[in-house]
């Protein structure tokens, strides 16, 4: 039915989330820009990084590992956020 296509699509394009991740994931891309850029910046302050570097470096050799990222991805974000 033409309703399961429009569902299947949405699994290809977005990574295997839980419930609590899916709803956040709405909540995140219904808020509003201006709040939304608000939010990014407080999550990805120095101060907030150093404080979860463990938690995001144990995250990204999980998502390595399922397949979600690769190593040249990894090392970007390693960059941009650092580590």
């Amino acid at each position: 039915m033409f309703w399961k296509k429009k569902k299947q699509d949405d699994e290809e394009n977005t990574p295997k989330m839980g419930l609590l991740q899916k709803l956040a994931m709405r909540k995140l891309e219904k808020m509003d820009p201006k709040e939304r850029e608000k939010l990014m910046q407080k999550a990805l302050s120095p101060e907030n990084i150093a404080k979860n570097k463990d938690k995001i470096l144990a995250t990204m050799e999980q998502m390595k590992e399922s397949g979600q990222l690769t190593d040249e991805q990894i090392k970007m974000a390693k960059e941009k956020l650092g580590l």
